[in-house]
């Protein structure tokens, strides 16, 4: 898995786009007759790996699974759906709505080391949780290493070369 590396600067760069749309048009664009936010709204998203998987995990309350798609193409996990605003009964009168609505696209490249094959997805109380296996030939290995009389010695080796001696 690749590491990310921390950008101090990355919400204020998100900001300053968000000010300079919002200026550099329509005022009202992005809002809806009711002054809701659309296309505000992105689900926050954990990927984490065990000995057997790299994991995502993204939250999505208040959806149905008929709301957002899940693909795999050229090593790339793309999570597109949308959040609707559902009026409740028309006589409402909502005077705080600070819940954002709208399109989102999720987009996240995957290492060599997974494969989609067998992949897993599971959606329970708003979490999407997707399990993709890593390649066989990228898993950690133990090799017995005999020696004359003396305990044999173990060795766990794995893709990247790294290996470890237990005795």
């Amino acid at each position: 898995m690749s590491i990310v590396r921390y950008d101090p600067f990355r919400d204020l760069r998100t900001l300053q786009e968000e000010v300079n749309r919002l200026f550099t048009g329509n005022i009202t664009r992005g809002f809806d007759e009711e002054g809701i936010a659309r296309g505000a709204w992105s689900p926050s998203v954990d990927i984490y790996e065990n000995k057997e998987h790299i994991v995502l995990e993204a939250e999505l309350p208040g959806m149905k699974r008929e709301d957002f798609d899940l693909s795999v193409e050229n090593n790339v996990i793309s999570l597109r759906g949308e959040r609707r605003f559902e009026k409740r009964d028309e006589s409402d009168n909502y005077h705080r709505v600070e819940r954002a609505y709208g399109g989102f696209n999720r987009s996240f490249t995957l290492p060599n080391t997974v494969t989609a094959e067998g992949a897993t997805a599971e959606y329970s109380n708003g979490v999407l949780r997707v399990a993709l296996p890593k390649r066989e030939e990228t898993k950690t290995r133990r090799i017995e290493i005999k020696t004359n009389g003396a305990e044999p010695k173990t060795i766990e080796a794995n893709a990247e070369g790294t290996k470890s001696v237990k005795v």
